[in-house]
Protein backbone atom coordinates (compact mmCIF):
# COMPACT_ATOMS: atom_id res chain seq x y z
CA UNK A 1 0.00 0.00 0.00
CA UNK A 2 1.40 3.10 -0.91
CA UNK A 3 0.63 6.78 0.93
CA UNK A 4 1.20 10.48 -0.35
CA UNK A 5 2.39 13.01 2.25
CA UNK A 6 0.53 16.14 2.83
CA UNK A 7 1.25 18.57 0.53
CA UNK A 8 2.85 16.72 -1.50
CA UNK A 9 1.55 16.36 -5.39
CA UNK A 10 -0.76 13.13 -5.90
CA UNK A 11 0.59 11.34 -8.83
CA UNK A 12 -1.16 10.40 -11.77
CA UNK A 13 -2.27 6.52 -12.39
CA UNK A 14 -0.45 6.45 -16.05
CA UNK A 15 -0.12 2.97 -17.50
CA UNK A 16 3.53 2.44 -18.14
CA UNK A 17 5.14 2.12 -21.55
CA UNK A 18 8.30 1.01 -22.93
CA UNK A 19 10.71 4.41 -22.90
CA UNK A 20 11.86 4.96 -26.73
CA UNK A 21 14.61 4.44 -27.98
CA UNK A 22 16.55 6.01 -30.95
CA UNK A 23 15.43 6.47 -34.49
CA UNK A 24 16.72 3.89 -37.13
CA UNK A 25 17.81 7.00 -39.41
CA UNK A 26 20.22 5.20 -41.69
CA UNK A 27 18.28 2.36 -43.14
CA UNK A 28 14.76 4.05 -42.54
CA UNK A 29 16.39 7.27 -44.62
CA UNK A 30 17.92 4.54 -47.26
CA UNK A 31 14.20 3.32 -47.64
CA UNK A 32 12.54 6.39 -48.13
CA UNK A 33 14.97 7.71 -50.01
CA UNK A 34 14.87 4.98 -52.22
CA UNK A 35 11.16 4.92 -52.82
CA UNK A 36 11.50 8.73 -53.15
CA UNK A 37 14.06 8.34 -56.22
CA UNK A 38 12.26 5.55 -58.03
CA UNK A 39 8.90 7.16 -57.95
CA UNK A 40 10.74 10.22 -59.08
CA UNK A 41 11.96 8.62 -62.27
CA UNK A 42 8.88 6.94 -62.95
CA UNK A 43 7.16 10.40 -62.96
CA UNK A 44 9.08 11.33 -65.71
CA UNK A 45 8.05 8.61 -68.06
CA UNK A 46 5.02 10.35 -69.62
CA UNK A 47 1.59 9.07 -67.94
CA UNK A 48 -1.71 10.14 -68.16
CA UNK A 49 -4.30 8.54 -65.11
CA UNK A 50 -7.03 9.81 -65.14
CA UNK A 51 -7.46 10.91 -61.23
CA UNK A 52 -5.16 13.19 -61.71
CA UNK A 53 -5.93 14.52 -64.86
CA UNK A 54 -8.99 15.25 -62.55
CA UNK A 55 -7.11 16.87 -60.10
CA UNK A 56 -5.41 18.70 -62.63
CA UNK A 57 -8.43 19.71 -64.76
CA UNK A 58 -10.14 20.76 -61.09
CA UNK A 59 -6.89 23.06 -59.94
CA UNK A 60 -6.43 24.51 -63.65
CA UNK A 61 -10.19 25.30 -64.83
CA UNK A 62 -12.66 24.76 -62.24
CA UNK A 63 -11.34 25.46 -58.48
CA UNK A 64 -13.46 25.79 -55.75
CA UNK A 65 -14.12 24.77 -51.97
CA UNK A 66 -15.19 21.40 -53.09
CA UNK A 67 -16.44 19.12 -56.01
CA UNK A 68 -18.64 16.41 -56.74
CA UNK A 69 -16.27 13.23 -55.09
CA UNK A 70 -13.13 15.57 -54.10
CA UNK A 71 -12.04 18.40 -51.17
CA UNK A 72 -10.12 21.34 -52.34
CA UNK A 73 -6.67 20.15 -51.44
CA UNK A 74 -4.92 17.87 -54.20
CA UNK A 75 -6.75 19.99 -56.80
CA UNK A 76 -4.65 23.28 -55.36
CA UNK A 77 -1.85 21.65 -55.03
CA UNK A 78 -1.76 20.67 -58.39
CA UNK A 79 -2.63 23.89 -59.67
CA UNK A 80 0.29 25.48 -57.58
CA UNK A 81 2.69 22.68 -59.61
CA UNK A 82 0.88 23.59 -62.94
CA UNK A 83 1.90 27.05 -61.74
CA UNK A 84 5.32 26.57 -60.96
CA UNK A 85 6.47 24.49 -63.76
CA UNK A 86 3.48 24.16 -66.52
CA UNK A 87 3.26 20.84 -68.02
CA UNK A 88 6.15 19.17 -66.20
CA UNK A 89 4.87 15.84 -64.85
CA UNK A 90 8.01 15.60 -62.52
CA UNK A 91 7.02 18.60 -60.35
CA UNK A 92 2.95 17.67 -60.41
CA UNK A 93 4.27 14.38 -58.85
CA UNK A 94 6.49 15.51 -55.87
CA UNK A 95 3.57 15.99 -53.33
CA UNK A 96 2.73 12.66 -54.42
CA UNK A 97 6.42 11.32 -53.63
CA UNK A 98 6.92 13.42 -50.68
CA UNK A 99 3.74 11.61 -49.10
CA UNK A 100 4.62 7.93 -50.31
CA UNK A 101 8.32 8.15 -48.79
CA UNK A 102 7.16 10.15 -45.88
CA UNK A 103 4.36 7.22 -45.04
CA UNK A 104 7.42 4.92 -45.00
CA UNK A 105 9.33 7.53 -42.50
CA UNK A 106 5.89 7.80 -40.31
CA UNK A 107 5.67 4.03 -39.98
CA UNK A 108 9.25 3.48 -38.55
CA UNK A 109 8.30 6.85 -35.82
CA UNK A 110 4.80 4.42 -35.27
CA UNK A 111 7.26 2.16 -34.26
CA UNK A 112 9.55 4.17 -32.37
CA UNK A 113 6.68 5.15 -30.09
CA UNK A 114 5.66 2.08 -29.44
CA UNK A 115 9.21 0.70 -27.59
CA UNK A 116 10.53 -0.54 -31.22
CA UNK A 117 13.71 -1.19 -31.89
CA UNK A 118 16.08 0.38 -34.87
CA UNK A 119 15.42 -3.70 -36.03
CA UNK A 120 11.40 -3.17 -35.81
CA UNK A 121 11.48 0.33 -37.01
CA UNK A 122 13.42 -1.12 -40.33
CA UNK A 123 11.09 -4.27 -41.19
CA UNK A 124 7.93 -1.49 -40.33
CA UNK A 125 9.50 0.90 -42.73
CA UNK A 126 9.98 -1.91 -45.57
CA UNK A 127 5.88 -2.18 -45.73
CA UNK A 128 4.74 0.75 -47.06
CA UNK A 129 8.07 0.84 -48.85
CA UNK A 130 6.98 -2.31 -50.76
CA UNK A 131 3.30 -2.51 -50.88
CA UNK A 132 2.24 -3.18 -54.22
CA UNK A 133 -0.65 0.14 -54.00
CA UNK A 134 1.95 1.95 -53.17
CA UNK A 135 4.39 0.98 -56.07
CA UNK A 136 1.45 1.39 -58.65
CA UNK A 137 0.16 5.38 -58.00
CA UNK A 138 2.99 6.49 -55.77
CA UNK A 139 3.72 9.23 -58.22
CA UNK A 140 0.42 9.89 -59.32
CA UNK A 141 -1.12 12.93 -57.48
CA UNK A 142 -4.23 11.96 -56.27
CA UNK A 143 -5.98 12.39 -52.74
CA UNK A 144 -5.55 8.55 -52.03
CA UNK A 145 -1.67 8.97 -52.69
CA UNK A 146 -1.77 11.59 -49.98
CA UNK A 147 -4.29 10.12 -47.61
CA UNK A 148 -1.84 6.95 -45.98
CA UNK A 149 0.61 9.93 -44.74
CA UNK A 150 -2.00 11.98 -43.25
CA UNK A 151 -3.49 8.88 -41.35
CA UNK A 152 -0.12 7.68 -39.95
CA UNK A 153 0.77 11.39 -38.51
CA UNK A 154 -3.08 11.15 -36.93
CA UNK A 155 -1.92 7.83 -35.54
CA UNK A 156 0.94 8.77 -33.87
CA UNK A 157 -0.26 11.40 -32.39
CA UNK A 158 -3.14 9.17 -30.87
CA UNK A 159 0.23 6.92 -29.73
CA UNK A 160 2.39 9.54 -28.74
CA UNK A 161 -0.84 10.73 -26.39
CA UNK A 162 -1.31 7.17 -25.25
CA UNK A 163 2.07 7.70 -23.97
CA UNK A 164 2.82 10.59 -22.43
CA UNK A 165 -0.94 11.89 -22.08
CA UNK A 166 0.05 15.41 -23.16
CA UNK A 167 -3.06 17.74 -24.18
CA UNK A 168 -1.47 19.38 -26.49
CA UNK A 169 -1.36 16.15 -29.03
CA UNK A 170 -4.75 16.48 -28.53
CA UNK A 171 -5.00 19.79 -30.26
CA UNK A 172 -2.59 18.95 -32.65
CA UNK A 173 -5.16 16.64 -34.06
CA UNK A 174 -7.23 19.26 -34.77
CA UNK A 175 -5.72 21.30 -37.87
CA UNK A 176 -3.59 17.70 -39.28
CA UNK A 177 -7.43 15.88 -39.23
CA UNK A 178 -8.97 19.15 -40.45
CA UNK A 179 -6.45 19.16 -43.60
CA UNK A 180 -6.74 15.43 -43.98
CA UNK A 181 -10.79 16.18 -44.80
CA UNK A 182 -9.68 19.05 -46.96
CA UNK A 183 -7.91 15.99 -48.79
CA UNK A 184 -10.68 13.40 -48.57
CA UNK A 185 -13.59 12.73 -46.60
CA UNK A 186 -13.02 9.49 -45.23
CA UNK A 187 -11.22 10.31 -42.38
CA UNK A 188 -14.31 11.15 -40.79
CA UNK A 189 -15.46 7.67 -41.01
CA UNK A 190 -12.36 6.89 -39.11
CA UNK A 191 -12.85 9.71 -36.63
CA UNK A 192 -16.10 7.63 -35.79
CA UNK A 193 -14.22 4.47 -35.95
CA UNK A 194 -11.32 5.46 -32.90
CA UNK A 195 -14.37 6.92 -31.35
CA UNK A 196 -16.27 4.12 -30.71
CA UNK A 197 -13.48 1.78 -30.61
CA UNK A 198 -12.05 3.59 -27.31
CA UNK A 199 -15.31 3.39 -25.79
CA UNK A 200 -15.41 -0.24 -26.28
CA UNK A 201 -11.91 -0.76 -25.28
CA UNK A 202 -10.06 2.91 -23.76
CA UNK A 203 -8.43 3.98 -23.38
CA UNK A 204 -11.40 6.21 -22.32
CA UNK A 205 -9.28 9.45 -20.58
CA UNK A 206 -9.06 10.22 -24.16
CA UNK A 207 -12.56 10.76 -24.44
CA UNK A 208 -12.78 12.20 -21.18
CA UNK A 209 -9.78 14.90 -22.49
CA UNK A 210 -11.21 18.71 -23.17
CA UNK A 211 -8.50 19.37 -25.44
CA UNK A 212 -9.96 16.11 -27.37
CA UNK A 213 -12.90 17.31 -28.62
CA UNK A 214 -11.53 20.60 -28.73
CA UNK A 215 -9.16 19.32 -31.49
CA UNK A 216 -12.63 17.97 -32.93
CA UNK A 217 -13.87 21.52 -33.03
CA UNK A 218 -10.79 22.82 -34.71
CA UNK A 219 -11.36 19.92 -37.24
CA UNK A 220 -14.54 20.82 -38.58
CA UNK A 221 -13.30 24.23 -38.44
CA UNK A 222 -10.61 23.68 -40.81
CA UNK A 223 -13.18 21.62 -42.66
CA UNK A 224 -15.99 23.74 -43.00
CA UNK A 225 -15.25 25.88 -46.25
CA UNK A 226 -15.49 22.20 -48.32
CA UNK A 227 -18.64 20.89 -46.08
CA UNK A 228 -20.35 24.56 -46.60
CA UNK A 229 -19.81 23.70 -50.13
CA UNK A 230 -21.02 20.31 -50.00
CA UNK A 231 -24.50 21.24 -48.21
CA UNK A 232 -24.87 24.12 -50.35
CA UNK A 233 -25.04 21.65 -53.66
CA UNK A 234 -26.93 19.18 -52.13
CA UNK A 235 -24.09 16.74 -50.50
CA UNK A 236 -23.23 14.99 -53.91
CA UNK A 237 -20.48 13.54 -51.50
CA UNK A 238 -22.87 11.19 -50.24
CA UNK A 239 -24.54 10.02 -53.26
CA UNK A 240 -21.12 8.95 -54.35
CA UNK A 241 -21.11 5.91 -52.52
CA UNK A 242 -24.52 4.77 -54.50
CA UNK A 243 -22.51 5.39 -57.49
CA UNK A 244 -19.17 3.60 -56.24
CA UNK A 245 -21.08 0.30 -54.67
CA UNK A 246 -22.52 0.15 -58.42
CA UNK A 247 -19.49 0.72 -60.23
CA UNK A 248 -17.83 -1.47 -58.17
CA UNK A 249 -20.69 -4.53 -59.08
CA UNK A 250 -19.84 -3.57 -62.54
CA UNK A 251 -16.16 -4.24 -62.45
CA UNK A 252 -15.89 -6.84 -59.96
CA UNK A 253 -19.01 -8.41 -59.27
CA UNK A 254 -19.15 -8.15 -55.63
CA UNK A 255 -18.16 -6.46 -52.16
CA UNK A 256 -15.83 -10.10 -51.66
CA UNK A 257 -13.94 -9.93 -54.69
CA UNK A 258 -13.22 -5.53 -53.55
CA UNK A 259 -11.93 -6.58 -50.05
CA UNK A 260 -9.65 -9.65 -51.40
CA UNK A 261 -8.49 -6.62 -53.82
CA UNK A 262 -7.98 -4.19 -51.38
CA UNK A 263 -5.73 -6.97 -49.64
CA UNK A 264 -3.53 -7.85 -52.91
CA UNK A 265 -2.63 -4.17 -53.33
CA UNK A 266 -1.73 -4.25 -49.40
CA UNK A 267 1.78 -6.24 -50.20
CA UNK A 268 2.72 -9.28 -48.67
CA UNK A 269 5.27 -7.64 -45.48
CA UNK A 270 2.24 -5.37 -44.65
CA UNK A 271 -0.47 -8.19 -44.44
CA UNK A 272 1.87 -9.92 -42.48
CA UNK A 273 2.87 -7.42 -40.31
CA UNK A 274 -0.80 -6.08 -39.94
CA UNK A 275 -1.81 -9.87 -38.88
CA UNK A 276 1.18 -10.11 -36.63
CA UNK A 277 -0.65 -6.77 -35.02
CA UNK A 278 -4.11 -7.70 -34.64
CA UNK A 279 -3.03 -10.79 -32.98
CA UNK A 280 -0.77 -8.94 -30.51
CA UNK A 281 -3.68 -6.78 -29.84
CA UNK A 282 -6.05 -9.59 -29.03
CA UNK A 283 -3.91 -12.07 -27.41
CA UNK A 284 -0.74 -9.54 -25.09
CA UNK A 285 -1.94 -7.66 -22.11
CA UNK A 286 0.91 -5.13 -23.20
CA UNK A 287 -1.29 -4.00 -26.06
CA UNK A 288 -4.19 -3.11 -23.81
CA UNK A 289 -4.09 0.84 -24.69
CA UNK A 290 -3.28 0.03 -27.94
CA UNK A 291 -6.27 -1.75 -28.92
CA UNK A 292 -8.31 0.62 -30.01
CA UNK A 293 -6.64 0.73 -33.36
CA UNK A 294 -7.27 -2.54 -34.25
CA UNK A 295 -11.31 -2.17 -33.10
CA UNK A 296 -11.40 1.11 -35.65
CA UNK A 297 -9.25 -1.25 -38.16
CA UNK A 298 -12.01 -3.98 -38.17
CA UNK A 299 -14.82 -0.94 -37.66
CA UNK A 300 -13.20 0.69 -40.95
CA UNK A 301 -13.31 -3.06 -42.91
CA UNK A 302 -16.52 -4.20 -42.06
CA UNK A 303 -17.82 -0.40 -43.29
CA UNK A 304 -15.71 -0.90 -46.41
CA UNK A 305 -17.15 -4.46 -47.52
CA UNK A 306 -21.21 -3.57 -46.54
CA UNK A 307 -21.18 -0.21 -48.20
CA UNK A 308 -18.52 -2.06 -51.18
CA UNK A 309 -15.83 1.38 -51.15
CA UNK A 310 -12.84 1.32 -53.23
CA UNK A 311 -10.52 -1.43 -52.71
CA UNK A 312 -8.09 1.33 -51.56
CA UNK A 313 -10.35 2.36 -49.28
CA UNK A 314 -8.31 0.70 -45.96
CA UNK A 315 -4.48 1.22 -47.12
CA UNK A 316 -4.45 4.40 -44.93
CA UNK A 317 -5.56 2.52 -41.90
CA UNK A 318 -2.53 -0.09 -42.11
CA UNK A 319 0.53 1.93 -41.10
CA UNK A 320 -0.29 1.68 -37.23
CA UNK A 321 -1.05 -2.37 -37.39
CA UNK A 322 1.99 -2.79 -39.50
CA UNK A 323 3.61 -0.39 -36.44
CA UNK A 324 2.90 -2.85 -33.91
CA UNK A 325 3.01 -5.75 -35.81
CA UNK A 326 6.51 -5.02 -36.02
CA UNK A 327 6.84 -4.72 -32.59
CA UNK A 328 4.70 -8.04 -31.87
CA UNK A 329 7.73 -9.30 -33.63
CA UNK A 330 10.17 -7.98 -31.33
CA UNK A 331 8.40 -9.12 -28.47
CA UNK A 332 8.75 -12.42 -29.86
CA UNK A 333 12.79 -12.18 -31.22
CA UNK A 334 13.41 -11.02 -27.20
CA UNK A 335 11.47 -14.18 -26.23
CA UNK A 336 13.87 -16.31 -28.77
CA UNK A 337 10.71 -16.99 -30.33
CA UNK A 338 11.28 -15.43 -33.60
CA UNK A 339 10.74 -16.00 -37.20
CA UNK A 340 12.48 -15.09 -39.81
CA UNK A 341 10.49 -12.24 -42.02
CA UNK A 342 12.82 -12.19 -45.02
CA UNK A 343 10.40 -14.61 -47.49
CA UNK A 344 7.84 -11.82 -47.23
CA UNK A 345 10.36 -9.08 -47.32
CA UNK A 346 12.00 -10.66 -50.78
CA UNK A 347 8.32 -11.63 -52.15
CA UNK A 348 7.18 -7.92 -51.52
CA UNK A 349 10.15 -6.54 -53.38
CA UNK A 350 8.78 -8.70 -56.22
CA UNK A 351 5.70 -7.57 -56.16
CA UNK A 352 6.28 -3.90 -55.99
CA UNK A 353 8.86 -4.08 -58.85
CA UNK A 354 5.99 -5.71 -60.95
CA UNK A 355 3.38 -3.09 -59.62
CA UNK A 356 5.78 -0.65 -60.49
CA UNK A 357 6.08 -2.13 -64.25
CA UNK A 358 1.94 -1.87 -63.97
CA UNK A 359 1.84 1.56 -63.45
CA UNK A 360 3.12 2.24 -66.55
CA UNK A 361 0.87 0.51 -68.42
CA UNK A 362 -2.31 1.50 -66.60
CA UNK A 363 -0.56 5.55 -66.66
CA UNK A 364 -0.21 4.81 -71.04
CA UNK A 365 -0.95 8.26 -72.68
CA UNK A 366 -1.29 6.54 -75.98
CA UNK A 367 -5.22 6.91 -76.08
CA UNK A 368 -5.66 10.30 -74.24
CA UNK A 369 -2.88 11.88 -76.53
CA UNK A 370 -4.83 10.62 -79.62
CA UNK A 371 -8.27 12.02 -77.92
CA UNK A 372 -6.69 15.45 -77.49
CA UNK A 373 -4.86 15.26 -80.74
CA UNK A 374 -7.61 14.74 -82.38
CA UNK A 375 -9.71 16.83 -80.61
CA UNK A 376 -7.72 19.75 -80.87
CA UNK A 377 -7.85 18.75 -85.12
CA UNK A 378 -11.31 18.73 -85.15
CA UNK A 379 -11.75 22.22 -83.08
CA UNK A 380 -9.57 24.07 -85.41
CA UNK A 381 -10.74 22.99 -88.34
CA UNK A 382 -13.59 25.30 -87.12
CA UNK A 383 -14.07 29.14 -88.57
CA UNK A 384 -13.36 31.69 -85.73
CA UNK A 385 -16.89 32.53 -85.64
CA UNK A 386 -17.85 28.97 -85.50
CA UNK A 387 -15.47 28.19 -82.48
CA UNK A 388 -17.10 30.85 -80.82
CA UNK A 389 -20.54 29.73 -81.00
CA UNK A 390 -19.43 25.77 -79.83
CA UNK A 391 -18.45 24.58 -76.55
CA UNK A 392 -15.97 21.61 -75.71
CA UNK A 393 -17.43 18.79 -73.76
CA UNK A 394 -17.23 15.07 -73.28
CA UNK A 395 -18.71 12.82 -71.41
CA UNK A 396 -17.93 10.38 -69.27
CA UNK A 397 -15.73 12.47 -67.23
CA UNK A 398 -12.56 10.37 -67.96
CA UNK A 399 -12.77 12.10 -71.34
CA UNK A 400 -13.16 15.40 -69.98
CA UNK A 401 -10.40 15.20 -67.65
CA UNK A 402 -7.73 14.39 -70.90
CA UNK A 403 -9.07 17.19 -72.55
CA UNK A 404 -8.74 20.09 -69.69
CA UNK A 405 -4.97 18.66 -68.60
CA UNK A 406 -3.83 18.94 -72.17
CA UNK A 407 -1.26 21.27 -72.50
CA UNK A 408 -2.77 24.99 -72.81
CA UNK A 409 -0.56 26.00 -76.22
CA UNK A 410 -3.13 23.34 -77.86
CA UNK A 411 -5.74 26.00 -76.92
CA UNK A 412 -8.69 24.04 -76.07
CA UNK A 413 -11.28 25.74 -74.27
CA UNK A 414 -12.00 24.23 -70.75
CA UNK A 415 -14.41 20.88 -70.90
CA UNK A 416 -18.19 20.72 -69.67
CA UNK A 417 -19.52 17.43 -69.17
CA UNK A 418 -22.67 16.00 -67.26
CA UNK A 419 -20.65 13.38 -65.53
CA UNK A 420 -19.29 13.04 -62.01
CA UNK A 421 -17.64 16.38 -60.89
CA UNK A 422 -18.04 18.03 -64.58
CA UNK A 423 -21.74 17.84 -63.96
CA UNK A 424 -21.92 20.24 -61.56
CA UNK A 425 -19.01 22.87 -62.90
CA UNK A 426 -19.90 26.01 -64.35
CA UNK A 427 -22.01 25.48 -67.29
CA UNK A 428 -21.07 27.12 -70.68
CA UNK A 429 -21.45 31.11 -71.96
CA UNK A 430 -25.06 31.69 -73.10
CA UNK A 431 -24.16 32.76 -76.22
CA UNK A 432 -22.62 28.78 -77.29
CA UNK A 433 -25.25 27.01 -78.76
CA UNK A 434 -23.46 24.18 -80.46
CA UNK A 435 -21.55 21.57 -78.76
CA UNK A 436 -18.18 19.71 -79.84
CA UNK A 437 -18.66 16.37 -77.63
CA UNK A 438 -16.41 13.41 -77.04
CA UNK A 439 -17.78 10.65 -76.10
CA UNK A 440 -21.08 9.74 -75.24
CA UNK A 441 -23.66 12.00 -76.84
CA UNK A 442 -26.78 10.70 -75.14
CA UNK A 443 -26.95 12.78 -72.09
CA UNK A 444 -27.04 16.34 -73.58
CA UNK A 445 -28.67 14.79 -77.38
CA UNK A 446 -32.73 15.62 -76.06
CA UNK A 447 -31.31 19.35 -76.08
CA UNK A 448 -29.98 19.86 -79.30
CA UNK A 449 -32.08 19.53 -82.61
CA UNK A 450 -29.38 18.22 -84.92
CA UNK A 451 -26.12 15.48 -84.22
CA UNK A 452 -23.17 14.53 -86.60
CA UNK A 453 -20.40 12.10 -85.58
CA UNK A 454 -17.07 13.82 -87.23
CA UNK A 455 -14.55 10.72 -86.47
CA UNK A 456 -13.50 8.34 -84.06
CA UNK A 457 -10.56 7.99 -82.08
CA UNK A 458 -9.40 4.55 -81.05
CA UNK A 459 -5.75 3.59 -79.24
CA UNK A 460 -3.63 1.75 -81.21
CA UNK A 461 -3.41 -1.32 -78.55
CA UNK A 462 -6.91 -0.28 -75.94
CA UNK A 463 -6.15 -1.46 -72.47
CA UNK A 464 -8.99 0.12 -71.66
CA UNK A 465 -9.62 2.40 -68.88
CA UNK A 466 -11.69 2.76 -65.50
CA UNK A 467 -12.09 -1.47 -64.91
CA UNK A 468 -12.56 -1.64 -68.55
CA UNK A 469 -15.99 0.35 -68.15
CA UNK A 470 -14.96 2.94 -70.12
CA UNK A 471 -12.79 1.73 -73.49
CA UNK A 472 -10.16 3.18 -75.23
CA UNK A 473 -11.99 4.30 -78.64
CA UNK A 474 -14.32 7.56 -78.16
CA UNK A 475 -16.52 9.41 -81.13
CA UNK A 476 -16.18 12.95 -81.74
CA UNK A 477 -20.03 14.80 -82.20
CA UNK A 478 -20.70 18.17 -83.49
CA UNK A 479 -24.46 18.97 -81.36
CA UNK A 480 -26.41 21.72 -83.56
CA UNK A 481 -29.46 23.54 -82.44
CA UNK A 482 -29.79 23.78 -78.71
CA UNK A 483 -32.89 24.40 -77.23
CA UNK A 484 -32.86 25.13 -73.82
CA UNK A 485 -30.37 27.08 -71.53
CA UNK A 486 -27.45 25.66 -70.40
CA UNK A 487 -28.08 25.71 -66.67
CA UNK A 488 -31.17 23.68 -67.14
CA UNK A 489 -29.58 21.11 -69.07
CA UNK A 490 -27.04 21.20 -66.79
CA UNK A 491 -29.59 20.19 -63.84
CA UNK A 492 -31.15 17.61 -65.97
CA UNK A 493 -28.40 15.28 -67.49
CA UNK A 494 -25.81 15.68 -64.59
CA UNK A 495 -25.41 12.11 -63.22
CA UNK A 496 -22.23 10.51 -61.02
CA UNK A 497 -22.05 6.55 -62.43
CA UNK A 498 -19.25 6.41 -64.96
CA UNK A 499 -21.25 3.85 -66.97
CA UNK A 500 -24.79 2.97 -66.08
CA UNK A 501 -25.93 -0.10 -65.25
CA UNK A 502 -27.50 -2.03 -68.34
Amino acid sequence: MTSTAPGSPRRSRRPRHPPIGRFATVPVTAIAGIVAVVHLALAAVPRRWFDEDLMLAIGRHHLDWGAVDQPPLTPLLARLADTVAPGSPVVLAVPAVLATAGTVLLTALLVRELGGDPRAQTLAALGPGTGVAAAQFGHWLTPYTLEPALWAVIFWLLLRWTRTRDPRLLLALGPVVGVTALTRFQVMALGVAVVVAVALTGPRALLRAPAFWAGAVIALLVAAPTLAWQAANGWPQLAMADAVATENALIYGGPLVVALHGLAVAGPLTLGLAACGLAGLWRDPRWHDHRFAGVAFVLLAVAVVLTSGRHYYLLPAYPVLVAIGAVALQHRREAGRARAAWPAVTLGVVLAAGALASSVLLASPRFADALVAETVRVHRELTPGQRDRTALGANPYVYATHLDAAPPELGLPPATGSNRAYGWFAPPPEHQDRLLLVGDPGPFRPWFTGARALTTVTAPTPLGTYGGLVPESATIWLLEGRTAPWAEIRLAARDLLVVPPG
